[in-house]
């Protein structure tokens, strides 16, 4: 476990939380999904150092162990965040995962920062291009109906909504595919999220668009999803996403939910490890 901290100009300076195996692998810096934490790789990260690679897991800013600000949610920030892990850590030839609105992350850092230290990358249940459904991107799959009730059951009801919220996650046809136990483990993750951060990087994760970064990935890319997710439908995320990326992989997880890296671990698993050693 290390801390690293990301200098933002006018920003407050921002510890970040990061769990790092160690050792000589070829480095995978796995991006977790709001709200949770990068303890929701809990399981992708001994197959992964089994493998042979070294696993990199970190807390975004707001939320599990990391400092909690009450600025710097958005995704031009959240990306020199993860800038700063890389470069904290001095990686090379490094393998970004992006989950759910991790995939934000991935998107904005190839576009700001570009892919000289970037090897390829993953967009796993992912948001990108642009969930916000807008007369310029109808295909969006989240209403601004739908945003502005998420927003107001959180803030209503933080314990209902997040509760809510994480059945949906491992939901499938309206059917929860993980067990009571794994559902609370992530239901505890959400308790260390800021409410304030919780709020904001919703609001990002849903309206920001990221048509054009997807412009700039020109890295080995696959997009891996749950052919049954109800909280980013791979119709309007993964699908688009893989049109728009010239050469990229695609894999759908049958009857594969929101939280698919938890509910079909061993499938999940595979495949991104397959995609690593290609």
């Amino acid at each position: 476990m290390t801390e690293i901290t990301a200098h933002h100009g006018l920003f407050k300076d921002t510890n970040l939380h990061v769990d790092d195996t160690g050792g000589s692998g070829r480095p995978v810096v796995l991006i977790h999904g709001w709200p949770l934490s990068g303890e929701a790789f809990k399981d992708a990260v001994p197959a992964l150092v089994t493998a042979g690679y070294r696993a990199i897991t970190y807390d975004r800013r707001g939320f599990g162990r990391s400092d909690k600000p009450l600025t710097g949610y958005g995704y031009d920030t959240l990306a020199d965040d993860l800038a700063a892990v890389i470069d904290g850590l001095a990686l090379t030839d490094v393998t970004l995962v992006g989950f759910s609105m991790g995939g934000g992350e991935v998107a904005r850092y190839l576009a700001k920062h570009g892919s000289e230290l970037i090897h390829s990358v993953v967009f796993a249940s992912a948001v990108p291009p642009y969930l916000l459904t807008t007369p310029g991107n109808p295909d969006g799959p989240l209403s601004a109906g739908q945003a502005a009730q998420m927003a107001a059951g959180l803030t209503a009801n933080r314990e209902k909504f997040f509760d809510d919220f994480v059945t949906q996650f491992f939901s499938a046809d309206d059917k929860v595919v993980v067990t009571e136990e794994q559902r609370q483990e992530a239901l505890a993750l959400t308790e260390l999220a800021s409410k304030e951060a919780a709020l904001a990087t919703m609001t990002s994760f849903g309206s920001t668009d990221f048509r054009e970064d997807l412009e700039k990935v020109t890295v080995p890319t696959l997009v891996l999803h749950g052919d049954s997710d109800a909280t980013v439908p791979f119709e309007g995320s993964g699908a688009r996403t893989h049109a728009a990326i010239p050469n990229s992989e695609l894999y759908l997880v049958a009857g594969g939910p929101h939280g698919v890296n938890v509910s079909h671990s061993h499938e999940w698993n595979r495949v991104l490890i397959q995609f690593l050693a290609r």
